[in-house]
């Protein structure tokens, strides 16, 4: 699976919750960074994966975007949210 990225350090990825190979693309100047993944299986018509990417962000990840502890409810913690859509993969 292929997933787009941009200006982002990918540290573990794991798919149903076990470890799963992945490849951080050449980067291209507008479109950032293919993300791919290998899953630590054979995935299934029907059947449903949960995949989990672990990260860290820069200012430089223009798809993620952060609201200070002060422009949330709570008051106490960041906020992180992302503009992009959700793509359902389904084998």
């Amino acid at each position: 699976q292929v997933l787009d990225t941009r200006a982002v350090q990918v540290s573990k990825v794991t798919v149903n919750g076990q470890d799963a190979k992945f490849v951080l693309g050449e980067k291209h100047s507008f479109k950032g960074s293919p993300l791919e993944i290998t899953f630590p299986f054979e995935l299934r018509r029907g059947q449903e994966a949960i995949v989990e990417i672990s990260f860290e962000s820069s200012p430089k990840s223009s798809a993620l975007q952060w609201f200070s502890p002060e422009q949330t409810s709570g008051k106490k913690h960041p906020f992180l949210f992302s503009q992009c859509q959700v793509e359902w993969i389904h084998a």
